[in-house]
């Protein structure tokens, strides 16, 4: 009898936790599901256009080999953005004759269509690391790149992260069989924009004092110290030891080097690097909830950080012109999982923010066309 009763009653339990979990209005509300709306009356400026024309130094077009570019300016034009620097100048294959054909493709594309208002940086396989004469190659297909109007070199994250040379061993960032291809750089005049790591809190415990939780729940791949072992300070060691080495070589330091969020440490790497310049791709979140010291760094370092946005969404780009131009308070970031919190506007001077915008890029970038430019 006893054993009757109790069946059913586990049956009930068990389809009760089955249910999804739906909050009543007045019931208990998870962190993924709150999402208050705002009772605070202020000005508020939402711009769809930049107030000056700008270059977007970190952008990645994947079928810009045999893409329609008119469809892909046309909406430049509706940011206002000037010229698009695409990154990804060989693709992703990592068969050297498909890359060289993706890129050879790219620039074929650009001079048909418009090639004041897209440029192409060049990248390198690291397939083959090791190999008897892999560096000389590697430097030598740099050299043809440029020639044929590649404007710099994009370095991935995957150099320190899982680039494994012929015997197995990671390939270090810092790695001496790499330091041609930096000193090539240096000799040939362009610069190397280079991500190295991710940001810190994917390497610290996924517990309720992380402030990347929900991007972590939500991306479980980006939890780095699950899948590689590298530390973090580890990696950004690596990078800073290549800037320490090559001084002649400008690097643009993707991401704000992970240092947004730290600006004093950022502002002396700044003095300790002087062929260090920064992008603000990925971290204008970063900078729009600490407007007082984001304004202040931006003005004491205003000849070295250039705007760069990294993934192409165009309705995007509106929080960095709301971040970077106005004084606007207390506004949403684009997307909750990469800031739960608030936005405010740095409202940066005009001769700032034009260095940011573009000026910065065309003396920083050789060969971009200047013309289409304010002075």
């Amino acid at each position: 009898m006893r054993n009757n009763l109790i069946l059913p009653l586990l049956l009930i339990v068990s389809l009760a936790y089955a249910q999804p979990k739906v909050s009543t209005p007045e019931g208990p509300v998870d962190f993924e599901e709150y999402e208050p709306v705002s009772t605070l009356t202020v000005a508020e400026h939402k711009l769809t256009r930049s107030k000056y024309p700008f270059i977007d130094v970190h952008n990645h077009q994947f079928e810009m080999d045999r893409a329609d570019l008119n469809k892909l300016i046309a909406q430049m034009d509706a940011l206002n953005m000037g010229l698009m620097v695409n990154l990804s100048g060989r693709g992703f294959s990592s068969n050297t004759g498909e890359s060289t054909k993706f890129f050879d493709g790219a620039l074929a594309n650009i001079q048909k269509t418009n090639p004041k208002r897209i440029a192409l940086f060049t990248n390198i396989n690291f397939a083959g690391v090791g190999e008897k004469g892999w560096t000389e190659q590697a430097v030598r297909t740099l050299e043809e790149d440029v020639k044929k109007g590649a404007k710099g070199l994009k370095i991935y994250k995957s150099l320190g992260f899982n680039v494994k040379d012929t015997e197995g061993n990671r390939v270090r960032v810092d790695d001496p069989r790499l330091d041609p291809i930096w000193a090539k750089c240096g000799e040939l005049g362009i610069p190397v924009l280079i991500h190295t790591a991710d940001p810190k809190p994917f390497w610290d415990p996924m517990d309720r004092f992380n402030e990347r939780w929900l991007e972590l729940k939500l991306h479980p791949g980006r939890k780095r110290s699950d899948n590689n072992p590298v530390a973090w300070e580890q990696l950004i060691a690596e990078q800073h030891n290549v800037f320490r080495k090559h001084t002649k070589t400008t690097f643009i330091n993707a991401h704000m080097g992970w240092y947004p969020n730290n600006l004093n440490k950022l502002d002396s790497l700044m003095k300790a690097f002087p062929n260090m310049v920064v992008e603000i791709g990925a971290v204008i979140a970063e900078l729009g909830r600490q407007p007082r010291a984001a304004h202040n760094f931006f003005v004491k370092n205003q000849d070295r950080i250039l705007f760069g946005k990294d993934s192409w969404v165009p309705s995007e780009y509106s929080t960095y012109f709301r971040v970077l131009e106005t004084d606007d308070e207390y506004f949403p970031y684009h997307k909750k999982y990469h800031a739960f919190w608030r936005m405010y506007g740095l409202a940066l001077p005009d001769d700032v923010l034009k260095k940011v915008y573009y000026k910065n890029a065309l003396r920083i970038i050789p060969g971009l066309d200047k013309s289409q430019f304010p002075q």
